[in-house]
């Protein structure tokens, strides 16, 4: 468990169905596991006065993204459907940052990129952050190897203090050992790891 205070973001990443329930279309193992351990970060962050964030991929129908269309990855968190709402034991109570809403490729919390040019752009999350004075941020959701990984990079090159709770994250794992990796990488660019 973290300690919150009015200066600390609790970001729980990408907690949705299509990755945390087993009827996902790009279900991370274990992914439903974290839900419990995130839901008590919330109610200490509440407590303590820390601001509530939740990311959400909401991707249109047809996405570069999807392997579909040219990209990597299986159709997940279309826009308005069951697969893209959050887990439903999940408390959400908060901001929500949505990303890849353009079809964009958007890993991060922080940015999505547009597949063609490579031109990135913010989500709105750091004037959000900035609007509430948030120095500290604290990470746990899904998945490790990705969105997590990627939003907490970003939060590092932003210049906030990042921590990462290894026990309310899960990894995808395509190579196995990837979620490890992606522990060791974050910590050696400085995100703490709790």
């Amino acid at each position: 468990m973290a300690s919150y205070d009015h200066s600390t973001a609790l970001i729980v990443v990408d907690v949705q169905n299509d990755f945390a329930d087993p009827n996902g279309s790009l279900y991370v193992p274990g992914g439903e596991a974290v839900v419990p351990m995130i839901n008590e970060e919330i109610d200490l962050a509440r407590g303590a006065g820390a601001l509530l964030v939740f990311t959400q991929d909401w991707h249109p129908p047809s996405t570069p993204h999807f392997a579909k269309d040219g990209g990597m990855w299986p159709v997940h968190c279309v826009q308005d459907t069951w697969g893209a709402e959050f887990h439903p034991s999940l408390a959400v109570d908060g901001e929500r940052v949505r990303k890849g809403v353009g079809g964009e490729d958007g890993y991060s919390g922080f940015t999505v990129a547009d597949l063609q040019s490579g031109n990135e752009s913010g989500t709105g999350l750091d004037e959000l952050l900035h609007r509430h004075q948030v120095r500290r941020l604290v990470l746990a959701g899904l998945a490790t190897d990705y969105c997590v990984k990627a939003t907490a990079l970003d939060g590092v090159h932003k210049a906030y203090d990042v921590e990462v709770l290894r026990a309310a994250v899960r990894a995808v794992d395509i190579q196995p050992g990837d979620g490890e990796r992606a522990l060791r990488e974050m910590a050696d660019a400085g995100v703490r790891l709790a």
